[in-house]
């Protein structure tokens, strides 16, 4: 059994890709570094990344497949599930011998990359859903989220243009990174110390001295609507952790 072993990123799958070709070999596993090797593994090939070589191999998918391929193999990727990696590399070899296969759901690597992507973009409409911001002093609207699959590249231009006359933040509490929109451009944040951001992390509550003078009593009401049109008769504990599941709710005004 053949493995080569990269550095985790995309741009190293992609090399991984390019390089296979070159050697002339077809590796029957990718994994990253750090993964366990198989027990029956007769040659390791540890991958370096190469920006050009990634580039090469991106372009040549761009000729092979559609746009909603290629947007699925993305998105799949902002995952973050090293079960993706072998399937993925194998899906990737085999348009470049076959052709497009994004449709061959017959095919073990395009179903197990499709539904991955499917993972992630169910949970993208979960963010949409439930992100509840509070309002700073200054203006600013803050969101704190931690979700599954590394989702907030592809919710931002949601939130761009439906709330595109007002400043916010929204932070990934799991990923240590956001997104602050000024009300022009949207730039990517991090904080060099989050000991010193004005929220708590681990509900996404502003402090107190941050808080809008009448965005405590927003949440107030809102926390009040939500119980007022509960009607206990109907109420399905299993349906709500199905349409809200509870990872959600430390970040959620009507939950806290």
């Amino acid at each position: 059994m053949t493995v080569y072993v990269f550095d985790g990123t995309m741009d190293g799958l992609l090399t991984a890709v390019f390089d296979a070709f070159a050697l002339k070999e077809q590796p029957e596993q990718l994994l990253a570094e750090g993964d366990a090797l198989p027990l029956f593994c007769d040659h390791t090939y540890h991958v370096t990344s190469d920006e050009e070589k990634a580039r090469r191999v991106w372009t040549g998918l761009e000729k092979k497949l559609s746009r909603e391929a290629l947007r699925l193999i993305s998105v799949s990727w902002l995952s973050e599930l090293r079960e993706l990696n072998t399937p993925l590399f194998l899906y990737i070899c085999k348009v470049f011998r076959q052709g497009d296969i994004s449709r061959n759901f017959a095919d073990a690597d395009v179903l197990a990359v499709t539904n991955i992507a499917r993972r992630v973009l169910h949970e993208q409409l979960r963010m949409k859903q439930f992100i509840r911001f509070q309002k700073a002093k200054d203006g600013t609207y803050l969101g704190v989220v931690s979700p599954d699959h590394n989702v907030l590249p592809i919710i931002i231009d949601h939130f761009q243009d439906r709330f595109n006359d007002q400043p916010w933040l929204i932070y990934d509490a799991k990923r240590h990174y956001g997104y602050y929109y000024d009300g022009k451009t949207v730039i990517r944040v991090t904080f060099e110390d989050e000991a010193t951001v004005p929220f708590d992390l681990s509900n996404g509550k502003l402090n107190a001295d941050v808080l809008s003078d009448n965005d405590q009593l927003f949440q107030d009401l809102w926390r009040t609507y939500f119980k007022a049109i509960c009607i206990k008769e109907r109420m399905n504990p299993r349906k709500q952790l199905q349409d809200m599941p509870r990872r959600y709710w430390k970040y959620m005004t009507e939950k806290n």
